[in-house]
């Protein structure tokens, strides 16, 4: 018999927990020098949404009446999608932030560790969530966004502030709330 698992957490959840920090520790130590410097400096971009709010206003510019309902779709998504990640998810799924200095992140990727709970990332879910509220209107335009969301939500386990399960979990969280948002949205325009 087992004896892994205590009576508040199943063994299978330390056995996720245990291949995150694993994953996490990998990107930590492998080196990057290259790529530590872009992807701080999109991670940082994509504080606040705003490298959403940025497309959303090139989109809403140049891309005539379908690119102006595209942007309000991703940007009602983001809307959604940080409400309830960042006054109901984080709340209620509380994990502590990775300790960068412990698995050697080097410092030239650090950005400012956030004071949230790490789970799920709220980058990750808004990215995810404004590629799929505007893909829902213009596909085309949605696929390089997703390219796009795939790299922040990568940026934020190579900085060190997420573990990859949380940008698993905050990808998938803000394609549902995006998907939810749009039907809701385009059912109340129709």
């Amino acid at each position: 018999m087992s004896t892994r698992g205590s009576a508040s957490t199943p063994g299978w959840l330390e056995d996720l927990t245990r291949v995150d920090t694993a994953v996490y520790a990998a990107v930590a130590t492998t080196p990057t020098d290259t790529l530590d410097r872009a992807l701080r400096r999109l991670s940082h971009a994509a504080d606040y949404s705003r490298l959403s709010i940025g497309s959303a206003a090139v989109l809403a510019l140049v891309g005539g009446r379908e690119g102006r309902h595209a942007a309000a779709m991703g940007l009602a998504s983001v809307g959604v999608t940080s409400a309830v990640v960042n006054l109901m998810a984080k709340r209620l799924a509380v994990r502590r932030r990775p300790d960068r200095e412990a698995q050697a992140v080097p410092f030239a990727r650090h950005v400012p560790m956030p004071s949230s709970s790490s789970f799920p990332s709220g980058h990750s879910a808004a990215a995810f969530a404004f590629a799929t509220g505007v893909g829902r209107t213009l596909p085309d335009v949605g696929a390089p966004l997703r390219l796009l969301a795939t790299i922040v939500a990568y940026s934020r386990v190579h900085t060190g502030v997420h573990y990859p399960g949380d940008v698993v979990a905050g990808a998938v969280l803000g394609s549902v709330l995006s998907q939810a948002t749009t039907r809701v949205l385009e059912r109340r325009i129709h």
